[in-house]
């Protein structure tokens, strides 16, 4: 049921299931639960690459051919979804360990799969499809989940998807967000950050495709319920994008492996490594051929010396900092739902077990506590980026401190006191910048702590915690 010879592997590597995935990942945010969970939770709108990225690696863990790996994934994502409970806007509660919404999950991607291959103009066969069927009951089998939360045989199947297609999904404000705001407002991946007018323009061109394309391969019947707008040519270039997905796969294989992506999703322009330099070459090349430009249409000179300009464009004030770092879901406030974001993307980097996440996660919490205490003024349960401006030096408390000093600690994996070159990169994602480490070539818990508050509190951009806090 798992490893290379999955037929689910198979479609790992597939350029098509780019397609199936968002697919998928709308039929999901249509499940009342879900796109509450998600509307309040998850940092897809800001942090989209990074979200893929993570999901990327998840199911590579969940569907690989190691079971020890498989467990530990398994144990991971039951952690993480025992902390996504509330209730949405209208009061309705939502839990993401309930069985059914882990079932409609598993059967989006499925039934997203077997799609892609029909609207690209192969479809399954049917010992297939019942083979593919299988190895996702095993998936949801592996998370722990009793059997039944999906139908035993494929005809079943059917019929429960019909159903929930016909009665139970809704025009959501997170199926909304993804079709009608991530799409024509997608962040550039850290690869591309510093060449915002290229992607700028090719997200113009390409967002409301991606989302005309989307909306035209769901269920008719789910468009209509939902009131989806009908546009002419929309189910043309639908199938047409599915058919040149499928062309796309005679392209060599290093090309189009799901690993190769996920490492040039992560890809940071202040990283190291070959990739790191080619990328450094480009950007430099992007920068002079700008300069050249700006030497045939001269602009008016700004005032003030090049190191007044380069010490400013290092600091950003408080307002700055808090969209660009703090309010991790893109909702306009900070609240608990932006630390949790924080803390596990921290806990996917190190891959940390139990006890060290919930360490973590605790600092964070006892840190929102203390944020509230002393930035939420009128008593909303959050902080507005005005409360936060107007009490920005209160930031650095005991709380902020502790924080620093678990993340070391778990940062820490071999206990010596000190951030070798090998914890540094599996926390930061690049090697030892020169100012980091002491004389010894190791990064001590003085300075790292330090280096974290002036961060956090003193608005100083850092190639570190910039690439791992803020970027998309």
């Amino acid at each position: 049921m798992f490893g290379p010879e999955s037929q689910f592997h198979r479609f790992f590597n597939d350029p098509r299931w780019a397609l199936a995935v968002v697919r998928a990942t709308v039929l999901e945010a249509a499940h009342p639960q879900i796109g509450a969970a998600l509307a309040d939770n998850s940092s897809f709108v800001v942090h989209p690459w990074r979200r893929l990225s993570n999901t990327l690696v998840s199911l590579q863990r969940m569907f690989g051919a190691d079971e020890h790996t498989r467990q530990r994934e398994a144990a991971r994502l039951n952690r993480l979804h025992t902390r996504l409970s509330g209730t949405d806007a209208r009061n309705q509660p939502y839990d993401a360990m309930d069985p059914e919404v882990r079932a409609w999950v598993v059967a989006t991607l499925f039934e997203s799969s077997v799609t892609m291959c029909r609207l690209s103009g192969q479809p399954l066969e049917q010992v297939t499809m019942e083979r593919l069927y299988a190895e996702f009951q095993a998936f949801l089998a592996a998370l722990g989940d009793q059997a039944g939360h999906l139908p035993p045989t494929l005809p079943e199947f059917w019929q429960y998807y019909d159903r929930m297609v016909a009665e139970e999904l809704q025009n959501t404000e997170a199926l909304r967000i993804i079709l009608y705001k991530l799409f024509e407002h997608l962040p550039a991946p850290p690869l591309l950050a510093g060449l915002p007018t290229l992607w700028a323009t090719g997200r113009a061109l390409a967002g409301p495709v991606i989302g005309t394309i989307t909306v035209a391969s769901l269920p008719e019947v789910f468009r209509r319920r939902a009131g989806l707008p009908e546009v002419p040519g929309a189910q043309t270039l639908m199938q047409s994008a599915y058919v040149a997905a499928r062309l796309a796969r005679s392209l060599p294989d290093n090309w189009v492996q799901s690993g190769n992506i996920v490492n040039l999703l992560q890809l940071s322009p202040h990283g190291d490594g070959p990739l790191a330099e080619t990328l450094t070459t480009l950007r430099a090349r992007t920068r002079r051929a700008g300069a050249l430009f700006r030497l045939i249409t001269p602009v008016p000179a700004q005032q003030g010396a090049p190191d007044d300009s380069a010490r400013a464009e290092n600091r950003r004030g408080p307002r700055e900092f808090f969209t660009e770092v703090l309010d991790q879901t893109g909702d306009g406030y900070l609240g608990w739902p932006d630390l949790a974001a924080m803390a596990r993307e921290l806990c996917s980097r190190l891959d940390l077990d139990e006890p060290e996440e919930t360490r973590l996660y605790d600092a964070f919490a006892a840190w929102w506590k203390e944020l509230q205490a002393a930035m939420d003024s009128d008593g909303d349960g959050r902080v507005s980026e005005e409360e936060y401006a107007a009490a920005a030096p209160s930031l650095a408390g005991p709380a902020l401190i502790r924080v620093a000093e678990v993340l070391f600690g778990v940062t820490d994996a071999d206990g010596d006191q000190f951030i070798d070159a090998e914890e540094y990169r599996a926390l930061f994602r690049r090697g030892f910048g020169r100012s980091v480490v002491d004389a010894e070539g190791r990064y001590s818990r003085s300075a790292f702590v330090r280096d974290f508050l002036s961060f956090m509190s003193g608005r100083q951009r850092s190639t570190s915690y910039d690439p791992l806090l803020s970027d998309a």
